[in-house]
């Protein structure tokens, strides 16, 4: 052992996070050690108190209260419901700062290969959600790849007697992009979802 016992512990606990190697896990653990001990102790508090978030009671997302801010807040239109398989992918719209409607999360999605079917996923407080909404419109932000395609598939089964709106996010070309460097699945869904520019 090169470090004092206390350091080392540290050191290992950083090496847990992702893309936290030896190295930097090190740099880390150091840094720590020149942290006044009134920052020593709000930063312990900060990772203690990380235990106090739970999920959204009505969307699924992170909250430390009963429902989340977005689902608490008046002015987001309720009937406008954009289904995303997890918490992170409310950060990354919320960052954009755009939609105004809600969110709910599934926290994953059906994928038989892993044994994860239409029951291990947050999949029937949806329903009650769209039944309780005056005119609702889905909007699923599910990733390209097998298990999303099963997903919304699954779900536009669900709802298609309901007279539920349902799109999708448009998978496509980002700006900027050669041709010739994207992936094939890429080029197929920019094909599916192209839009017409033409009268």
């Amino acid at each position: 052992m090169i470090y004092p016992e206390s350091l080392e512990k540290l050191i290992n606990y950083y090496k847990k996070l992702p893309g936290i190697g030896e190295k930097n896990a090190e740099r880390l653990a150091l840094a720590t050690l020149n942290f006044k001990e009134e920052d020593l102790d709000k930063f312990s508090d900060a990772i203690r108190n990380v235990k106090k978030i739970h999920k959204c009671s009505i969307c699924g997302h992170l909250t430390e209260g009963d429902i989340c801010n977005i689902c608490a807040d008046p002015s987001r239109d309720k009937n406008l419901i954009c289904v995303i398989e997890d918490y992170k992918s409310v950060f990354s719209f919320e960052k954009a700062g755009n939609f105004r409607g809600v969110y709910h999360v599934l926290n994953g999605l059906i994928s038989p290969a892993d044994n994860i079917g239409p029951d291990n996923i947050n999949l029937s407080s949806l329903v009650k959600r769209v039944e309780a909404a005056k005119k609702p419109e889905l909007i699923l932000a599910l990733k390209s790849t097998v298990e999303g395609e099963t997903t919304t598939l699954y779900i536009k089964k669900i709802f298609e007697k309901k007279n539920v709106l349902i799109s999708r996010l448009s998978y496509g070309i980002p700006m900027g992009a050669e041709i010739d460097y994207l992936d094939i699945i890429t080029l197929d869904k920019a094909l599916e979802d192209r839009k017409k520019i033409s009268d």
